[in-house]
C-alpha cells in the first residue's frame, strides 16, 4: 500500500488502473478513445465552419456540441494519463477544484444543449413554417449562452461547497477525477443537506431535460411516421433516431449515478459509470453524427475535394 503524507492539503487520485498488465491494457484503450474524441470533435468543428452547407441552426448546435466534448474529455482524461505514467497521484487543493468546476459546467452544458437540439428537431419537423423564427441566429445563441451561465453557476455553487468543507480523514479519492461526491465521502462532518442539493440538481438538470427530450422526440416520430414515405421522411428517421441514441447515453449512466443514494454507490461502478460520461460519450458523438448523417458525409467530399484542388 503507498503511503500518503496526511497532512498535506493535496488529494490523492486512486485512479482507474490497476498496477498491472490489464491496467496498462485499459490505459491504452483510455488513450487511443481520447485521441479518436480529439480527432472526430475537432474535425466536426472545422467541418462545419468550412462548409457553407452546414451553416444552419441543427448544425450551428452540433458544433458547438463537439466544442463541448473537445473541452470535456480534456478535462479528465490528461491529468488521469500523467498520474499512470508518472505514479505521482497528487493533485493540488485548488487543482482539484478547477478540475470538479469545469466538469460539472460543462456537464450540465451538454445537457442543456442537447435539449436545445432536440426542439430544434421538434421545431423543424413538426412546426417547418415556423423554423426560421423560432430557430434564428439569435435564438441559437441565447440557447448556448444560456447553456453556458446556468452550467457554471451550478458548477460554482457545487465547487465551492466542497473546498469549504472540512476534510478529518484519509485525502485519497477513490475516483479518476475530482467527483464531489467522491470528495464528500472524506469529510469529517455530515453531507447530507448537500446530497439533497446533488439530488435537486440532478434532477433539474438531468431528469426533466431528459424527459423533455424524450417526450421531444415523441412527438417528432409520431409526425415522421405520418409523413408518406419519401427520402425526407428517412432521413428525419434517421436523425432523430441518431439523436436519441446520443441523448441516451449520456443521460442514463450520469442519472444513474448522482441520483442513487450514498449508501447505494459504490467507487468500483461509479468510475465504470463515469467512462461512458467523461470518455466514451464525446468519442461516439462525432462518429455516429457523421456516419449516420448524409450531409456531413457530403460536406466531408466537398471540403476534400477543395483542399486537394489547392494542393495541385
Amino acid at each position: 500500500m503507498e503511503n500518503y503524507n496526511e497532512t498535506s492539503t493535496d488529494f490523492i487520485l486512486l485512479g482507474l488502473f490497476p498496477s498491472s498488465r490489464i491496467g496498462l491494457f485499459l490505459f491504452i484503450i483510455i488513450i487511443l478513445i481520447f485521441l479518436l474524441a480529439l480527432t472526430g470533435n475537432l474535425s466536426m468543428i472545422l467541418l462545419i465552419l468550412l462548409d457553407t452547407h452546414l451553416h444552419t441552426p441543427m448544425y450551428f448546435l452540433l458544433s458547438q456540441l463537439s466544442l463541448m466534448d473537445l473541452n470535456y474529455i480534456s478535462t479528465i482524461v490528461p491529468k488521469m494519463a500523467a498520474n499512470f505514467l508518472l505514479g505521482n497521484k497528487a493533485i493540488s487543493f485548488i487543482g482539484c477544484g478547477v478540475q470538479s468546476f469545469f466538469f460539472l459546467t460543462l456537464a450540465v452544458e451538454e445537457a442543456l444543449l442537447l435539449t436545445s437540439m432536440a426542439y430544434d428537431r421538434y421545431v423543424a419537423i413538426c412546426f417547418p413554417l415556423h423554423y426560421p423564427i423560432r430557430m434564428s441566429k439569435k435564438v441559437c445563441v441565447l440557447m448556448i449562452t444560456g447553456s453556458w451561465i446556468m452550467g457554471s453557476i451550478n458548477s460554482c455553487a457545487h465547487t465551492v461547497y466542497a473546498l469549504r468543507i472540512p476534510y478529518c480523514r484519509s485525502r485519497a479519492i477513490n475516483h479518476f477525477f475530482c467527483d464531489v461526491p467522491a470528495m464528500l465521502t472524506l469529510a469529517c462532518m455530515d453531507t447530507w443537506v448537500y446530497e439533497y442539493t446533488v439530488f435537486v440538481s440532478t434532477t433539474l438538470f438531468l431528469v426533466f431535460p431528459f424527459i423533455g427530450i424524450t417526450g421531444s422526440y415523441g412527438r417528432v416520430l409520431l409526425a415522421v411516421y405520418r409523413m408518406p414515405a419519401s427520402e425526407g421522411r428517412k432521413k428525419a428517421y434517421s436523425t432523430c433516431s441518431t439523436h436519441l441514441t446520443v441523448v441516451t447515453f449520456y443521460y442514463a449512466p450520469f442519472a444513474y449515478t448522482y441520483l442513487r443514494p450514498r449508501s447505494f454507490r459504490s467507487p468500483t461502478e461509479d468510475k465504470v459509470l463515469a467512462i461512458f460520461y467523461t470518455a466514451l460519450t464525446p468519442m461516439l458523438n462525432p462518429i455516429i453524427y457523421s456516419l449516420r448523417n448524409k450531409e456531413v458525409m457530403g460536406a466531408l467530399r466537398r471540403v476534400t475535394q477543395r483542399i486537394c484542388s489547392m494542393k495541385v
